[in-house]
């Protein structure tokens, strides 16, 4: 038995979007004395808007994606954010509207309630397929061909992923492989007799790409039966979890990462953001913050307040960034042998107020600046001196992606505990690693999200600071 895809579709849509009607009479019911809906006018505009917006902004979301390869939880990150949606454009309207009936308690209410039951119809709905796949039901049968490296990982996935809904009759393969455990079918060109014989749903394509022949012959077999075919390219293994497909005139184009941090739209919102929060810590803490911090510099160790130091910044870009002088003035960068230097712990050539300062983040502060440049952002990577990038960008692996964006006061790998000392290649290689992930995987919230854990490390303590 087999559930239309088109028809899953629509049935979740008119599921949620019943749900949602029903959570906003029973939220304004709940939330307002003798309340009418079917004679308030404003109300009932208010949930047809809501109701289109739902539909609107779950595609950007991609709430209705085939969820049939995704886990629940990877269904939940859409629908929170479609939730979150719901609430800014019902706060919004109703202050257009000016419909003070519906307050503060309708928009907890309808949030709350919102969340739970179409959390659960969701759950709900997802058991009910599982349990039809359990039974052998609604499941699609799947031919692999090839069964070199890319298919077995297709393989594996679907193995070790049975809600996905798939069951493989077997692989073709020019070469039979010990691995396959029966599930080998013979070879690619017996294709046209297993298509005859058994009802295949889709053909996986997993060849090397110098088997342009083979796949030729492939294609044509399944168009003549009317067998659905995908295609796994061979480079894929080039390619990043974060990848994009797009269509140059007639041309289909796989990006192999897609940076959605370097949208322009995203830009703006960071930069506002940067700058915004910048002005007004200049404003009320920096205003007398800095001269204390000057002060005790001062008073510590002869020298200058400030230092400056060449570092990367987007595109290769060289800044100079600024930080509180935390060591000696006239200490070098470099060793004997021209390596760089790096702090480490009981450095000599810190200072005393230079331990605390280093410790709580504080001589960083002066990047603020930068920020307020736009040479730098308050997250992402954060930047390396020139020497230490000159000696990294070829030992550690896609170490120069992450000058593909602003570096960054804090990033996601400082507040992972991959920051201060990296001697050792791996831990660089760590730190390079959740510069990629933070890059691929940038939002307004996770940035929220890397300020919040910096500031709660700075309390604390980071012994990884000195």
């Amino acid at each position: 038995m087999q559930i239309n895809k088109t028809f899953l579709y629509l049935t979740r849509i008119f599921l949620d979007i019943t749900i949602l009607i029903f959570t906003f009479i029973l939220s304004a019911y709940l939330s307002v004395s003798n309340y009418n809906f079917f004679n308030n006018v404003n109300g009932q505009f208010l949930l047809l808007l809501l109701c289109v917006i739902w539909v609107s902004s779950s595609r950007s979301t991609k709430l209705y994606d085939d969820f049939r390869s995704r886990n629940f939880s990877h269904e939940l990150i859409p629908l929170l954010r479609n939730i979150f949606i719901q609430i800014i454009s019902a706060i919004i309207i109703l202050f257009l509207l000016k419909e003070y009936r519906l307050s503060r308690q309708f928009i907890i209410l309808f949030s709350i309630i919102l969340l739970v039951s179409i959390g659960f119809e969701k759950l709900i709905l997802r058991r009910i397929i599982n349990s039809f796949r359990s039974k052998g039901r609604n499941l699609r049968n799947l031919v692999i061909i090839g069964a070199g490296e890319v298919g077995k990982n297709f393989y594996d996935s679907i193995y070790n992923n049975p809600h996905f809904g798939y069951k493989i009759i077997g692989f073709l393969d020019d070469k039979q492989k010990t691995f396959l455990n029966g599930k080998y079918l013979g070879k690619i060109e017996e294709l046209n007799a297993i298509l005859s014989k058994q009802q295949i749903d889709d053909v996986i394509v997993a060849l090397p790409n110098y088997a342009t022949d083979k796949l030729e012959e492939v294609v044509k077999t399944c168009e003549n039966h009317t067998t659905r075919i995908k295609i796994i390219p061979d480079y894929f293994r080039f390619v990043s979890n974060k990848y994009s497909i797009s269509v140059f005139d007639k041309f289909p184009i796989i990006s192999v990462r897609e940076e959605r941090i370097n949208e322009l739209h995203c830009r703006i919102l960071k930069r506002a953001f940067d700058f915004t929060f910048t002005s007004l810590l200049f404003l009320f803490v920096f205003s007398w913050l800095w001269p204390l911090i000057a002060l005790c510099i001062k008073i510590s160790s002869p020298g200058t307040i400030f230092y400056i130091q060449e570092r990367w910044g987007r595109n290769n870009k060289k800044i100079r960034a600024y930080k509180f002088r935390s060591m000696e003035v006239f200490c070098s960068d470099v060793d004997k042998n021209g390596k760089y230097q790096q702090a480490c712990k009981n450095d000599p050539r810190i200072t005393k107020i230079g331990k605390s300062l280093r410790k709580t983040n504080l001589d960083e502060l002066p990047q603020f600046w930068n920020v307020l440049k736009g040479e730098m952002s308050i997250v992402g990577p954060r930047p390396h001196p020139t020497q230490l990038n000159l000696e990294s960008k070829d030992k550690v692996h896609l170490y120069m992606l992450r000058h593909l964006v602003k570096p960054g006061l804090t990033g996601w790998a400082q507040v992972n505990g991959y920051r201060g000392e990296t001697r050792d290649i791996s831990k660089m290689q760590k730190r390079i690693d959740h510069d990629i992930w933070y890059i691929e995987n940038w939002s307004f919230w996770l940035d929220l999200q890397i300020i919040a854990q910096t500031m709660w490390i700075m309390i604390k303590g980071d012994p990884n600071a000195y």
